[in-house]
């Protein structure tokens, strides 16, 4: 008998028990299907669904006031069904969020970073949901000037969020970028540093932006009408006339700004998922014409920084995959003015640079496992690592050019954060600050691993496995599977505090670092994307099964998560392996990938083409998205239990995605087992907003995995 027949049995023995109960069981809303036909590159599919999607989606992003009625009826009936299926365990989620609070440092602070005459932090007030930003001059322990209290500009709003913060470099103004809807449409402000709001507020725009050197120019970049990054402006920091200084034709392309670590020169970059292009602007003449370095290749990735006298550039040019860093010192770095400055050397990853006057560090990642290397001017090198078994390395990024210092942090899934200052020179490791955990925490009482499952071609994945020290391996644990797996996106075995609300109690918590993320380099992503996508899905069922088979969980007690594109990870998981699962939690979860990767008003949908293929033109990729969309594959099989989540702001995956998803499992479903939908109707895809709100989605995830597990619902 397998494991659906044992609980098929389970259920018809509970039956007489659930006939006797005073309250019916709550039974599921039931959508309209509108069949629409679709022809596409001559196939033909049918989407009885496609209605939830608001043809005003891009106003609703702005107004969620303004939802069709017939979707805004769906959405709180599925609201009012989950929350009936879940109303059990309420309690338990009320417990669960206070334990995860309880961890979190209520009057938190960040180590101060000098520049200048000033020390800059951030800080929270016992019970803020937002952060303090402020300054106070170097060195002084009093004396603070607060730059931005977002807690208190949050107040009376269903949501806030503030982006992109900071000074200009003569420490006259702050500016800031705040999101009031979870759409990411966001509102740039100005003001006097400790004074101020200054006139002349922008609209409209991303979450970027930077001063110029000199601070005179505030450069922003402005959304169009259907949420992408399309132009570049630069106005007087103090307010003034928008002057268009870069326009971006191709849609496929996102804007990004940025100042090199020496202050000579304002970047302006274009890229997708897998070509990128910088154009300069001078410090010495921002209101100059910006001018490209190397113009776009397809393929060819680069990133440039610029050390005092020369260009270091990270690119992946000429087959280098896991990437190289080659100089120029020409003024304008063409290809042709490039030399080598450090080879590339196929596994070693080099992830990112930060430069100083004295020194270039730069960041690589090895099998899952990052350090840092610190090079001289004169080519001498050295590293920074550690040597637990799974652990999480990272710059933390400093103002200052010409100090000696560079700021990394290190943590682990057992070890809190901890930030040192690192003098590059002499090697010595200053501690600044250790995460405190209020409620208690002793790494000693759990132990993390990394084990390394083989997938179906013989590849070797890693696994990071976070447990109690006591926790048995003998099979009889739950346990949860988290994965992400796309964009390059790698999942670091960080210290997370909210994982050990299941930890303690007895549950495995276990991260497969699958293809298509970059934990074991450029190569691993590019075996997890376009027409290898499928190594993700595989993947992350290869590590289910080979930690079940090492003991690390019980076989009718895992539950799979994952979150956007993780959502189509476990997504494609539940239609591959849905036997194995007792539940799935999908976050966000971009489900409905044809539909998405064909809809060009998206806002991602261009730019993520090279990702997944465009099913436009090529019928080679409409075909491989068609054969693993989590959506399009919905058919009559035993579907775990699933609790899907969606924000009706959200510009990166849209509500209908997780909204029709749903309502197409149930129509095929054999288990009986819970489909549910939780759409919050104040956010986007991050979820709320507050430090502490956010806690609440999390505990309703946590619960309906034990919920999930322990049957729940079949119980009175």
């Amino acid at each position: 008998m397998n494991r659906r027949q044992l609980l098929a049995t389970a259920t018809a023995v509970l039956i007489p028990r659930e006939a006797m109960s005073l309250t019916p069981p709550p039974t599921p809303p039931v959508p309209k299907k509108v069949p629409k036909r679709i022809e596409q590159l001559g196939r033909v599919r049918v989407d009885d669904y496609a209605w939830m999607k608001d043809d005003n989606w891009q106003k609703v992003l702005r107004d969620p006031g303004l939802i069709k009625p017939d979707v805004k009826a769906h959405l709180t009936a599925e609201n009012a069904y989950m929350n009936a299926m879940l109303g059990p365990t309420e309690g338990f989620q009320k417990t669960l969020f206070e334990e995860m609070k309880g961890r979190i440092k209520q009057d938190d602070a960040s180590v101060p970073t000098p520049d200048g005459p000033w020390d800059y932090y951030s800080r929270y007030e016992t019970g803020g949901q937002h952060p303090i930003y402020a300054r106070r001059p170097r060195g002084k322990p009093d004396g603070e000037v607060v730059l931005l209290n977002a807690d208190a500009e949050s107040r009376g709003k269903a949501y806030y969020k503030v982006g992109a913060a900071g000074h200009s470099p003569d420490h006259a103004l702050f500016a800031w970028v705040v999101d009031e809807q979870g759409s990411e449409y966001y509102r740039i402000q100005v003001r006097e540093a400790g004074g101020a709001v200054l006139p002349g507020t922008v609209e409209s725009a991303y979450g970027d932006f930077v001063f110029s050197p000199d601070s005179q120019w505030l450069f922003w970049i402005w959304r169009d009408e259907n949420a992408r990054p399309a132009k570049v402006f630069r106005r007087p920091a103090r307010g003034g006339e928008d002057v268009l200084v870069y326009e971006e034709e191709d849609e496929g392309m996102f804007l990004g700004l940025g100042v090199t670590a020496d202050e000579q020169f304002i970047l302006i970059t274009a890229g997708d998922h897998e070509t990128t292009e910088a154009w300069l602007v001078p410090a010495s003449n921002p209101t100059a014409a910006p001018v490209v370095a190397v113009a776009r290749k397809a393929g060819d990735r680069y990133e440039l920084e610029h050390w005092t006298d020369r260009w270091v550039i990270l690119t992946n040019v000429d087959g280098a995959i896991d990437f190289k860093l080659m100089t120029s010192e020409a003024e304008v770095p063409s290809r042709g003015t490039w030399r080598e400055l450090v080879p590339h050397e196929a596994g070693r990853y080099i992830v990112g640079i930060d430069a100083f006057e004295t020194h270039l560090v730069r960041l690589e990642r090895v099998n899952a496992s990052n350090r840092l290397v610190v090079r001289q001017r004169d080519g001498a090198e050295h590293a920074v690592a550690f040597d637990e078994d799974a652990y999480a390395l990272s710059l933390a990024g400093t103002y200052e050019y010409a100090s000696p210092l560079t700021r990394f942090v290190y943590q682990s899934p057992t070890t809190p954060k901890q930030w040192f200052d690192y003098d590059m020179a002499s090697r010595e490791r200053t501690l600044r600050k250790t995460q405190e955990v209020p409620s208690g925490h002793n790494p000693a009482d759990y132990v993390a691993k990394r084990l390394y499952a083989t997938a179906s071609d013989g590849t070797e994945v890693p696994i990071t496995v976070l447990m109690k020290k006591d926790t048995p391996v003998d099979g009889s644990a739950p346990l949860m599977v988290y994965g992400y797996g796309s964009y390059g996106i790698p999942m670091e075995p960080n210290f997370a505090t909210n994982p050990f609300s299941l930890v303690n109690r007895g549950w495995i918590w276990a991260t497969a670092h699958i293809r298509g993320g970059s934990e074991k380099g450029w190569g691993w992503v590019l075996d997890g994307r376009g027409f290898k996508k499928k190594n993700s899905f595989t993947d992350f069922v290869d590590c289910t099964n080979h930690l079940l088979a090492e003991g690390y969980g019980h076989k009718d007690k895992v539950v799979a998560y994952g979150g956007s594109a993780g959502g189509l990870l476990v997504g494609a998981v539940a239609n591959l392996a849905p036997e194995t699962y007792a539940g799935i939690i999908a976050a966000v979860p971009f489900v409905d990938a044809l539909n998405t990767m064909s809809d060009v008003s998206l806002p991602l949908t261009p730019p993520e083409w090279p990702e997944w293929g465009n099913p436009l033109k090529d019928t080679a990729a409409y075909d491989y998205i068609a054969s693993y969309s989590p959506y399009d594959n919905v058919a009559a099989r035993p579907y775990p239990a699933i609790l899907a989540t969606c924000g009706l702001s959200d510009p990166r995956v849209t509500y209908w995605e997780a909204e029709k998803w749903i309502a197409r499992l149930r129509d095929n479903t054999t288990s009986g087992d819970p489909l549910l939908l939780k759409c919050n109707m104040e956010a986007g895809h991050g979820g709320a907003s507050g430090r502490f709100d956010y806690l609440k989605e999390i505990a309703l995830d946590y619960a309906f995995a034990v919920w999930a597990t322990d049957r729940g619902w079949l119980r009175d």
